[in-house]
């Protein structure tokens, strides 16, 4: 019986250390993180932005980014632990093993005459007639007599001094950290140790592989459904417009899961007026293209609704019943889009190419709604093939001070930033009329937009020139730098009601056959990840080319001081393709901000496979550095830009035009500014 009582009490303890396993390193890994988390303000401080209340820091804000599910549950598991502890020591005070020495007051080893002076004198205070109370007579009888008895026999006394029991040696056992009740196999509750066993044992691990592998069936890695990645590979094409790829987007599983109510259908009979010239409906058979429309899919009809009124800032009109359905929606698109952005680049045609046209509608559309902006407004106008959509990002701007400012000979968002600080605000306050405050919101904004840099280089590693069928090694510095000094940073993007990282797209493409060569994302956020990897990619290309232990230490250090100042490293391979002159465009596309795309232009010449040792050097056209085989040019967007990354939203029929234009030099690669992150340099001489 005493056996089995101290089972019983062993449980909780083997229930507190079960509990401490994970519960003390994941509470020191979140004490970390939240300690590590930059007090730097990385986010915009326009007073937009500060409005929208996405980044205010209020007590209730506080709160309740505090009280989130796993941190309550955090703090639940801590109670209970600190509840098993005091009842542990509770009951550690109640369970006490046999020890005579300390019964008596005595250290071990004491004499005779000292254990019956302790004896007479714990007999004073505890001896039945000496002290009448129960609870005296209850530990003399139990604790002191029978110290005093273990201590005076010879034989007890040798054999606690040996074994550290009365009795002498005591047999090897072991018992089970369970409740006394489970613990009574012949009683009532016999049956319930079986249990107990099989549900912790068997059924418990069983119910968590059906969940996880239920979920990890249905989702993938980035949360996104397997159903929505089928449908967006089956609906993507190679010449998907633009303008067409709201189409595919708002066909995610995931939003074919968001209710549709009988209720909403006045709501969304009123918000389709508002935003039925961005619906690209055919007003010429206007009658026909609204039944048209409205016979989709009502959940189909109901997204597309929904984000029409984000980009045209009409959410305000909202139903309280559609708010809910608005969010969701929204929250769920930075992830779909970035799995739209894979299946447009992903290996497609039989030398490993992705679409180019595709890749650029989805970057574009996901600009358009991290900044609220109407697609339409990326209609070619003003000499800018990016339209007004950029000023519209800019805080208090609308099309009417576009309009305004273009009366003074600004026509495009480049000429706004090449403006100095004094006439820029001179132009917004006495054409536009915005006040002081005003004009620092919008100065706020354009120290946070981003300018990105290129450095490229292209070659076949271990040879001097690239043959056809080698395999060739693209190595880019992608160089950010903003005005207020900042590196990684959230975008300026009061509308959007969540939390965005800005992401840049490498793409490196041949803009004249569509095909994405290789692609890659690019994120200034996590510096310490992205020295990692730096280092290890430049360490092993260095290694492969027999560098020195030294050389190969100085160059990864000048790589980690490089990550340091704002930069990232791009690396990736590609087969040649047959014999032949490409021009092709190395892109670096936001998906956050409008107008601050970079692209340079590679002319490269691939030679016939000779034989080894015959090799002749890297051809190219003029300019093309010997070493490199690549020629980095930038061009002014106000004298010519490439059609075949103009924003198509105005006209689906650009397909045509392409074909009758891939032999003409604007398809070969030229490069020319895109907003702030471009630089003027000569044209292109073929």
């Amino acid at each position: 019986m005493a056996a089995s009582e101290e089972n019983s009490s062993l449980f909780p303890i083997f229930i507190l250390t079960l509990m401490a396993l994970p519960l003390v390193p994941y509470t020191i890994h979140k004490l970390f993180s939240a300690a590590s988390k930059k007090t730097k303000t990385i986010h915009c401080q326009c007073s937009e932005c500060t409005q929208s209340g996405k980044y205010s820091r209020s007590i209730f804000k506080r709160i309740s980014n505090f009280s989130t599910c796993s941190n309550l549950t955090l703090i639940l598991l801590w109670v209970v632990m600190v509840g098993l502890v005091y009842y542990i020591k509770n009951m550690s005070s109640e369970i006490q093993v046999f020890e005579p020495f300390s019964i008596l007051g005595l250290e071990s080893g004491a004499s005779d005459s000292e254990i019956k002076k302790a004896y007479r004198r714990l007999s004073i205070h505890y001896h039945p007639d000496k002290n009448p109370d129960p609870e005296a007579h209850k530990y003399f009888v139990e604790y002191i007599s029978k110290a005093y008895q273990a201590l005076t026999d010879p034989v007890s006394r040798e054999n606690f001094e040996k074994f550290g029991h009365p009795d002498g040696r005591q047999g090897f056992k072991m018992g089970l950290a369970l409740p006394q009740f489970l613990l009574d196999i012949d009683g009532a509750y016999g049956g319930i140790l079986l249990l107990w066993i099989v549900g912790v044992c068997i059924l418990l691990p069983l119910v968590i592989a059906v969940i996880y592998l239920s979920r990890s069936a249905k989702y993938t890695g980035n949360y996104v459904m397997h159903q929505t990645l089928s449908t967006y590979y089956y609906l993507m094409k190679p010449s998907l417009a633009p303008s067409k790829v709201m189409d595919v987007f708002v066909k995610a599983a995931e939003y074919m899961e968001i209710p549709v109510r009988r209720t909403d259908n006045e709501p969304l009979q009123k918000l389709f007026l508002l935003v039925r010239s961005e619906l690209n409906l055919d007003l010429k058979n206007i009658k026909q293209e609204q039944a048209k429309f409205w016979k989709q899919h009502p959940a189909l009809v109901k997204t597309e609704l929904l984000i029409q009124a984000h980009l045209t800032r009409e959410s305000s009109s909202l139903s309280p019943s559609l708010q809910g359905d608005f969010r969701r929606v929204l929250e769920l698109a930075p992830r779909l889009l970035e799995e739209l952005m894979k299946m447009a680049v992903i290996p497609r045609t039989a030398q490993g190419h992705g679409w180019l046209r595709p890749a650029i509608g989805v970057v574009e559309l996901s600009q358009c709604i991290i900044q609220a902006v109407p697609l339409s407004a990326k209609k070619t106008s003003g000499g800018s093939s990016e339209g007004i959509a950029p000023f519209l990002q800019l805080p208090h701007f609308s099309e009417a001070v576009v309009k305004k400012i273009a009366r003074k000979k600004v026509r495009t968002f480049q000429d706004l930033q090449d403006m100095t600080l004094q006439d820029r605000a001179e132009l917004l306050a006495q054409s536009a009329g915005f006040s002081s405050a005003e004009v620092q919101d919008v100065e706020t904004v354009l120290e946070m937009m981003p300018s990105i840099t290129l450095e490229l280089i292209c070659e076949t590693e271990g040879e001097e020139g690239i043959q056809e069928g080698d395999i060739v090694t693209l190595q880019a510095w992608v160089s950010l730098n903003r005005a207020n000094g900042l590196i990684g940073a959230l975008p300026h993007a009061p509308y959007f009601p969540f939390h965005k990282e800005e992401n840049f797209w490498c793409l490196l493409a041949d803009s004249a056959s569509n095909n994405v060569w290789f692609s890659q994302k690019v994120s200034f956020m996590d510096e310490a990840a992205a020295i990692t990897g730096a280092s290890k990619a430049i360490e092993e290309t260095m290694e492969g080319s027999g560098a020195s232990a030294k050389e190969i230490s100085v160059a990864v250090k000048e790589t980690v001081e490089k990550v340091k100042s704002g930069s990232r490293l791009v690396m990736g391979k590609f087969q040649a393709p047959a014999e032949g002159n490409y021009n092709l465009t190395c892109y670096c596309l936001c998906d956050s901000w409008i107008g601050c795309d970079k692209r340079s232009t590679l002319k490269v010449k691939v030679l016939k496979r000779t034989r080894a040792g015959t090799r002749g050097g890297f051809v190219a056209e003029e300019g093309l550095a010997a070493e490199d085989g690549i020629e980095e040019e930038e061009e002014n967007e106000e004298e010519e830009y490439d059609e075949d990354y103009e924003s198509e939203y105005s006209e689906d029929e650009a397909d045509d035009k392409q074909d009758t234009k891939k032999k003409a030099p604007a398809a070969n690669g030229t490069v020319h500014k895109q907003g702030s992150s471009s630089e003027s340099s000569g044209s292109d001489e073929e």
